[in-house]
């Protein structure tokens, strides 16, 4: 049988009834989530909030603490190990979510995810055309890795997002190829994930845009999917997948570092030029077994010297603290100076989320700013210019436009569309100002 939407739907409720019936409403979730913390508020008795949470997903109401915990949640993941009664506590705050949104008219939900997702398109329509020529976008297009009748070893799933730095996932693949790897790539908004349609609560064209995707990945025969972006992997493995088969999947979906990780005796003997740099992380916990896969990573790296700055750790990526603006811009802030008085001479973000902050970031600091894969490229022999840092660092719209001119007629860009783009998605998209005297005071 061939799942739709209201499978899927379907499927969301009756496992959300597991939870209602599973759930002791002890609260050791609620005890151990940093979210409240950083976000400035007292959840008071956790047993309570747990309790409010149930409430919700019942009726769509609950106790005002028990409402603004779910919609806070950043998806730090510290609550996957906290409950002793099979309950995904991260995934049931998702759906606490969806039952809030229900309350509001359901054409307003969907417009808000029709907006969402065509505002991504467009960026990374444009900003992927910016940097590359049509021939490195096709490699980076779902399905283009050319292959044999025979089944690949693995999907890359670049998700959506990343192809507005594209030079990373452009070094993932070249680190398959080196690793004899045979791969699809899957990725874009043709493949989307449907978090942009899940958050404001159109669960229906979420369920739709995720079943398609996964058909895409069965279609394949691969028995693992590889996936870049930690919104996705999340989304699929948390949400989509378990109501979609769930156990009878037939692929494992991990994380590209985690996969990488457990091919580093593999990997170790191409890692031969020394890389002489003190590196520290910008990292988040939320994406369980990343962080610890990239240091490992890093500390097989010749020369590299892997610097911890035992910042405070929430979240799984820079974006899943739009909820707590003012903490993600502290912390960022503190990072920046905890990484100056180490006297690292880099700062090596994880995902591509950050490292469209980050990077606009370089000028005011003594260090560089690169994503994990470029010190990997490096040591390896691998370089992929990153075109995004290039142009962010110029601040100027006209600078940008004439740089990527060749780009822009290759693909055949409308001028002014482009201009918008770079003006509101590339430049404008800036949480913490560049100019350091302006950054919140760790004091």
């Amino acid at each position: 049988m061939v799942a739709t939407a209201t499978n899927f739907l379907d499927s969301l409720d009756q496992r959300v009834e597991e939870i209602i019936d599973a759930c002791t409403k002890c609260g050791d979730c609620v005890a151990v989530c940093p979210t409240p913390g950083a976000a400035g508020f007292d959840v008071g008795d956790a047993a309570a909030v747990a309790t409010g949470v149930i409430d919700i997903l019942k009726t769509g109401e609950g106790p005002e603490i028990s409402a603004k915990w779910a919609n806070s949640c950043c998806g730090s993941g510290f609550c996957l190990s906290a409950c002793d009664y099979g309950i995904n506590p991260r995934f049931m705050l998702a759906m606490a979510q969806r039952a809030l949104r229900q309350t509001e008219p359901e054409q307003d939900r969907r417009d808000t995810g029709k907006k969402a997702f065509q505002s991504m398109s467009r960026g990374v329509r444009v900003l992927s055309r910016l940097q590359l020529s049509p021939e490195l976008l096709d490699r980076l297009s779902p399905s283009s890795h050319p292959l044999s009748t025979e089944p690949p070893d693995l999907v890359f799933y670049t998700g959506c997002n990343v192809l507005r730095t594209p030079h990373i996932g452009l070094l993932c693949l070249d680190v398959l190829d080196r690793l004899d790897t045979r791969y699809e790539v899957h990725g874009g908004p043709a493949n989307c994930c449907g978090i942009l349609q899940m958050r404001p609560g159109d669960s229906e064209n979420a369920g739709k845009l995720g079943y398609k995707t996964i058909e895409r990945f069965i279609r394949s025969k691969a028995p693992e999917v590889v996936s870049w972006c930690p919104t996705c992997q999340i989304q699929f493995s948390e949400t989509v997948v378990p109501s979609k088969g769930g156990e009878n999947s037939p692929f494992d979906m991990t994380m590209f570092a985690v996969y990488l990780a457990k091919r580093l005796d593999e990997l170790r003997p191409m890692l031969t030029t020394p890389v002489n740099k003190r590196v520290a992380l910008h990292e988040y916990p939320g994406a369980i077994g990343v962080t610890e896969a990239v240091i490992e990573l890093l500390s097989a790296i010749p020369g590299l010297e892997f610097v911890d700055l035992k910042m405070l750790r929430i979240g799984y990526q820079m974006t899943s603290l739009r909820a707590a603006p003012d903490a993600g811009k502290k912390l960022l802030a503190e990072t920046f100076q905890a990484a100056e008085d180490a006297n690292v001479t880099t700062l090596a973000g994880v995902y591509h989320a950050d490292h469209r902050e980050l990077v606009a970031h370089e000028n005011a600091w003594p260090f560089e700013i690169v994503n994990f894969m470029e010190l990997i490229g490096e040591s390896m022999g691998l370089h992929r210019e990153d075109l995004f840092k290039r142009y962010k660092l110029m601040q100027d719209v006209d600078a940008i436009l004439a740089a990527s001119k060749d780009t822009i007629e290759q693909n055949g860009l409308d001028l002014e569309t482009a201009r918008d783009v770079v003006l509101n998605g590339m430049l404008g998209e800036q949480l913490l100002p560049i100019d350091r005297t302006l950054h919140p005071s760790s004091k």
